[in-house]
């Protein structure tokens, strides 16, 4: 197990000796040019009681998004199969949620996942905080993957979010992995943290037995109305360290290249590939923020000569 200064020293290599150490890993555990595609829908859209410092769907910041009743499945559906005929292999469904309610609306997501797994596709949900016999119906219906973020570390969290704390991300991690689905768990860069906070985040993600199967990495993308728009950018650089640590800490997990990704040139994107991340979240929105078009990924995939994952069939 690695120590926090371990961690940091990692982090801290000179960039092309840490790319070549974390590409190095990457060949070793997946030995292809393959990159996994995500596509990601809002199914529950805004009006969520959390304070997170980060979110345009919290209740309390005025931030234009407005808030929507969860999708009919049909709608759901019908994106799904759009996202697969487009390349997709994962689907994951998101809502904005604090935490799941027994009732009508989880039986109607239950019934997404079976429709979405029913085409052929990984199906992913992210909904907030589950108990142990939610996390267990999930798993009935078919849920492959639940998304739910540390987002920094334990340290930096109150800073960011004061409507719950870790033990409750941490919990919720515990009863997906308890139920038999696979952990998607990851953070986002530029939310004022230090990169002790960064390495610690990910220590903790490291840390977990076994480890989480899907990292995504996010930069913040800065909302206005949230308390976080004015956070300073962070630098491409700052992104290809953080993937390609994940990826030595982590060497069997898909380490995502998720939020911010509009924000990064294709040479950037490039970048964090070779230090790591293989898989993308595509489409043109990333939950409410944008996401560079299928189309533009697709052209940028082929001139570099990476193959996306086939959706089986």
């Amino acid at each position: 197990m690695r120590t926090l200064p371990e961690v940091r020293a990692l982090h801290d290599l000179p960039l092309l000796d840490l790319v070549y150490r974390a590409q190095s890993v990457h060949r070793e555990h997946f030995g292809d040019n393959k990159v996994q595609l995500c596509s990601l829908l809002s199914v529950k859209t805004g009006g969520c009681p959390e304070d997170c410092a980060y979110c345009p769907q919290a209740a309390r910041y005025q931030t234009g998004v407005a808030a929507e009743p969860l999708m009919e499945t049909s709608a759901v559906l019908e994106a799904a199969g759009k996202a697969r005929e487009a390349g997709a292999t994962r689907f994951c469904m998101g809502a904005a949620w604090r935490e799941v309610k027994d009732g009508p609306q989880f039986d109607r997501v239950l019934e997404m996942v079976r429709g979405v797994k029913s085409l052929g596709l990984e199906a992913c949900c992210t909904l907030g905080m589950l108990s142990p016999d939610q996390a267990r119906r999930l798993r009935e219906a078919g849920c492959d993957a639940y998304n739910h973020n540390l987002d920094t570390s334990r340290e930096k969290y109150g800073d960011i979010i004061t409507t719950r704390d870790y033990d409750d991300r941490l919990r919720t991690l515990r009863n997906v992995r308890e139920a038999g689905i696979t952990v998607c768990s990851g953070g986002i860069i530029g939310m004022g943290e230090s990169v002790d906070d960064r390495c610690s985040m990910l220590l903790t993600l490291a840390a977990q037995e076994p480890q989480p199967e899907s990292v995504p990495i996010n930069m913040l993308v800065r909302v206005e109305g949230t308390p976080l728009f004015s956070a300073p950018p962070v630098s491409t650089i700052e992104m290809v360290r953080m993937i390609a640590v994940a990826r030595i800490l982590m060497p069997r997990a898909m380490v995502r290249l998720s939020a911010g990704r509009e924000q990064l040139s294709e040479e950037a994107q490039l970048l964090c590939m070779m230090a790591g991340a293989n898989s993308v979240f595509f489409g043109e929105k990333l939950l409410t923020t944008g996401n560079p078009a299928y189309a533009q990924d697709l052209a940028l995939f082929a001139q570099a000569g990476i193959e996306p994952l086939q959706p089986r069939p």
